[in-house]
């Protein structure tokens, strides 16, 4: 099975979100969040978490790339169990085991998006509030292979530096 991991190339995430996510920790898209949103929701770093905030699973921050990976079995449970927890101490569900099949929807969508596409495909979101509610879609970046020559440095044993 595959998820999503937060990855950054600079600090931006720092400036744009009020939580971002730690490099490394499993994310999901985590629309849910905005579902009683509206206009007046979306202004300053509300407004940037919304329009392309993955969610991550520890910290519950939100990051703009995510990279595809495979996860094992007991991470994807300890992570259905945390998302669980959260939907109980955030959302005011009754239990975790009230909240597990939504937390396990959750991530089995995310499981979904992954599993299109290779590892180490990176994965933006774009979403759009509209009448019907919030919109979600999903762009693609996958990695390109690198040659040896692109890493390699070209010399022979002795040759000054």
């Amino acid at each position: 099975m595959k998820l999503a991991r937060a990855i950054h190339f600079d600090e931006s995430d720092i400036n744009v979100y009020y939580s971002p996510a730690r490099t490394g920790e499993w994310c999901i898209s985590g629309g849910f969040e905005f579902s009683n949103w509206s206009d007046t929701d979306l202004v300053g770093k509300s407004r940037q978490a919304f329009s392309n905030g993955w969610l991550g699973l520890e910290t519950f921050g939100r990051v703009t790339f995510v990279a595809i990976t495979q996860i094992e079995r007991a991470e994807y449970e300890r992570l259905l169990g945390a998302l669980a927890q959260h939907f109980v101490d955030v959302y005011g569900a009754p239990s975790a085991d009230a909240a597990l099949p939504t937390a396990a929807a959750e991530l089995d969508e995310m499981a979904q998006i992954c599993g299109s596409f290779p590892p180490n495909t990176l994965l933006t979101i774009i979403r759009e509030l509209g009448s019907e509610g919030v919109r979600e879609s999903y762009r693609a970046i996958e990695s390109r292979s690198a040659g040896l020559e692109q890493f390699a440095i070209h010399g022979h044993a002795g040759d000054p530096q």
